[in-house]
């Protein structure tokens, strides 16, 4: 008679495969964040598509170039999301790994909700001119529960107070509190044999089959339902090929391919949204608006397939710039979208043009951002409500208050989020 495993066992994927670190994920992952200081630059600029300010200066073509990073850019993290779940759940405890993602991530969203994110409410309600007060007049009211002045502006975790970009942090930690109790079935053979013969299929019906998922959540939910259900998938996607040898080979293999048929069907999408989407109503052809939506999903796969392919193929190596980088992704990510709104408010004052006003955003952006965390890193406390890791060793005992300290803050802010 077999003894039975431990109820945890049932939590922790099998050890066996377990790859290397995977360097081209990291690089990814730099990458990809990165890219948001483009892509949120852009929106800035593109007509048509909601931001919290806008340039007297839009763009209707600047769309097509926002829809070859739209489909697939929060895909792509979701996914090497997933993937370091996995990794982290063989080397840290189930309940360890609870607690230090929730300090991880909850920490930083917090302070950044409190003090990174309010000026971007400040900028947006002075554009729309609900707002004449100097930022300091602004920030007392800003923490004023149920102010007249923000009585336009209530959606939010609290009353006018939300995550704005950083919905991917309070998204992640939701989604890794989701996560735990799929881990038996995910890491139970009957899944293992699922996907093993996912793999074995002929490639464009293994592709069909992630699809179909996705397209009929697209389908079938409005935009913030399906954003969510979404990552939430790409995040067990990730979870699920992480060790996958199959899929690690046959995306570096073929990662011509993959691009060659991507660029395909970003071209096809570009027509289709100009020719369709730009100008549907409620008399605008269901069916055709179904395909449009079939071929969102299938380029939002292909794209991901395709830079994990190329990154697999040409990234998979480690250096002391991407040590570098890799801490500074969050900072980078907590504080881009702030800056980004507050030097395109200020530098649409003096009309200097679309091209060089766009350019100044952009290089002032990436110099603030790199300024923020050549400070954030050189400073303990900052690292952690960054997101950094802590540069120095402490002692347990000082470990211990600091993670009591960290349950004592972010606790009641989680439950707040889940509730």
């Amino acid at each position: 008679m077999k003894k039975a495993l431990p109820i945890m066992a049932l939590f922790i994927p099998k050890q066996i495969n377990i790859p290397n670190r995977r360097y081209d994920l990291d690089w990814l992952r730099v990458i990809v964040f990165g890219l948001l200081i483009f892509y949120h630059t852009g929106m800035l600029y593109v007509a048509n598509w909601g931001y919290h300010i806008k340039s007297q200066y839009l763009s209707e073509g600047l769309a097509n170039v926002m829809l070859l990073l739209s489909p697939w850019r929060m895909a792509v993290l979701w996914l090497i999301s997933g993937i370091a779940i996995r990794f982290v759940l063989v080397k840290v405890p189930l309940l360890q790994f609870i607690g230090l993602r929730s300090i991880r991530l909850l920490l930083p969203l917090l302070f950044a909700i409190l003090v990174i994110i309010p000026p971007q409410l400040y900028y947006e309600m002075t554009f729309n001119g609900d707002l004449n007060l100097s930022y300091w007049q602004f920030y007392k009211a800003f923490f004023v529960n149920d102010h007249e002045l923000f009585i336009n502006y209530q959606p939010g975790i609290w009353p006018h107070i939300d995550v704005n970009h950083l919905w991917y942090l309070r998204e992640l930690w939701q989604y890794s509190l989701f996560l735990v109790p799929l881990l038996p079935l995910l890491n139970s053979r009957f899944i293992e044999k699922l996907t093993n013969k996912l793999f074995s299929l002929n490639a464009v019906v293994a592709i069909l089959l992630v699809v179909m998922p996705i397209f009929i959540i697209q389908l079938s939910m409005e935009s913030d339902q399906h954003r969510n259900a979404l990552g939430f998938i790409c995040l067990i996607y990730g979870y699920l090929i992480g060790w996958h040898p199959v899929f690690w080979q046959r995306v570096t293999e073929h990662y011509k391919k993959l691009l060659i048929i991507s660029l395909v069907l970003y071209l096809s999408l570009i027509t289709f949204y100009n020719l369709v989407w730009l100008g549907a109503d409620e008399n605008t052809n269901k069916v055709l608006l179904v395909a449009g939506n079939f071929l969102y999903s299938l380029d939002r796969v292909l794209w991901v397939l395709a830079v994990m392919g190329l990154a697999s193929r040409y990234l998979n190596k480690p250096s002391k710039q991407l040590s570098y980088l890799s801490d500074a992704v969050y900072p980078y990510y907590i504080v881009h979208q702030t800056i980004i709104i507050a030097v395109g408010f200020e530098l649409s004052r003096f009309s200097l043009g679309i091209a060089l006003e766009g350019v100044l955003v952009l290089l002032i952006s990436f110099a603030a951002c790199i300024a923020s965390f050549e400070i954030i890193r050189r400073v303990e406390l900052l690292r952690v409500l960054f997101g950094v890791q802590l540069k120095h060793s402490y002692s347990p005992n000082i470990k211990k208050a600091g993670y009591f300290i960290a349950a004592v803050i972010i606790i009641p802010f989680g439950l707040e989020i889940l509730l």
